[in-house]
């Protein structure tokens, strides 16, 4: 929910029951609105002096002066006037209306009420001109508040799911975009980088599944290269050997990636150690920063087979692609040297799976 003037929307809720503000309190914490509570028109006066409200959400039935008697004073006074003001109300029929549009209120919603009725009408309000509003309920009112609040909290749960699962979809279309944006400067990998995403999820799968737990994983897969949009063309198109000053300076890829992506909380975990490590050796004799063996992250060490294997079975700059069962020959040779010697074993355990994918690739 917003505000008027870009800000968020703020509540003041005034209410005599202490369990109705929990919950209410609970309802606006979800969709992000600031809230401020008081229990009656006393400690309601005093909020609105310190910090002015953009919706004063109002109990008809409080002690001391009533909800109807204060909603007068506020919308007859030049200083509060313009302050939203929404009534709860246990009444029902003409009388509610004639008392809510006789004192000056925007709204007023009948209790029990539902949240998301609530939500609605607030944000209504908030957002319209000084023409009175009437909530209408959705229904006949049968549950308790409590059912009533449980039912709309659990539906916009499944809400905020949705939307975190939209948000998901969007970050992966946008890291899928930078690395097609890497794939068309280092043109001789084709989809590089897709194919070797799916390598290496299914090596995961097969080694540690909970590794997959930590959503930076695959994004950090997919651009474990994505330093190289540092790297001159002259060095990454070279269709030869690079020299040693050369190849000094395409190794800073690793480095360099890690850098571009410090600062993305979508990549912070295994899938940032992917992009600095994934060029680790088994040995030691890796870059950039000549770990061995298990000081490796898990992720690196997964990554560095799958890599390998697409390298291999995909044309390059500098050669031709070859057969698969070169590139499985090459990954269990290097095993012990190279490879983590666990992973080069999934190698052969997921290879139907592998080929696969492939293949999907290729059609």
């Amino acid at each position: 929910m917003s505000a008027r003037a870009g800000r968020r929307l703020s509540v003041l809720v005034v209410d005599d029951d202490d369990n109705l503000r929990a919950l209410l309190r609970a309802t606006f914490e979800v969709v992000d609105v600031e809230i401020a509570e008081a229990r009656d028109a006393v400690e309601a006066a005093a909020a609105i002096e310190r910090a002015r409200p953009d919706v004063v959400l109002l109990d008809v039935d409080m002690p001391g002066v009533d909800g109807i008697t204060f909603c007068r004073s506020l919308k007859g006074s030049p200083e509060t006037e313009d302050i939203r003001v929404v009534l709860l109300t246990g009444s029902v029929g003409g009388d509610a209306r004639a008392a809510a549009a006789a004192c000056g209120a925007d709204a007023f919603v009948e209790k029990p009420f539902s949240p998301l009725d609530l939500l609605a009408t607030i944000e209504q309000v908030a957002a319209r001109g000084p023409d009175p509003v009437v909530a209408t309920p959705r229904g006949p009112r049968t549950k308790e508040q409590l059912l009533l609040y449980a039912d709309d909290l659990r539906h916009l749960l499944e809400i905020e799911r949705g939307q975190r699962a939209l948000l998901q979809r969007a970050y992966r279309d946008t890291v899928t975009a930078l690395a097609s944006a890497l794939e068309s400067k280092d043109s001789g990998t084709g989809a590089h980088s897709q194919r070797v995403q799916q390598y290496a999820v299914a090596l995961t799968k097969n080694i540690d599944p909970a590794l997959l737990d930590d959503p930076s994983l695959e994004y950090g897969f997919l651009l474990h290269d994505i330093g190289k949009i540092g790297i001159p063309d002259s060095i990454l198109l070279k269709p030869a050997a690079l020299s040693g000053a050369e190849l000094r300076l395409m190794q800073t890829h690793t480095v360099l990636g890690e850098q571009m992506l410090g600062g993305v909380g979508l990549l912070q975990g295994e899938g940032l150690r992917v992009v600095r490590s994934h060029h680790e050796r088994w040995d030691g004799g890796g870059y950039p920063d000549g770990l061995a063996d298990t000081a490796i992250p898990l992720g690196a060490r997964i990554f560095s087979v799958a890599d390998t294997l697409d390298a291999v079975i995909s044309n390059r700059p500098y050669r031709e692609a070859r057969p698969w069962a070169t590139a499985v020959d090459e990954i269990r040779r290097g095993a012990g040297r190279q490879f983590d010697p666990r992973v080069a074993g999934a190698l052969h355990e997921c290879e139907d799976e592998l080929r696969a994918i492939s293949s999907a690739f290729a059609a």
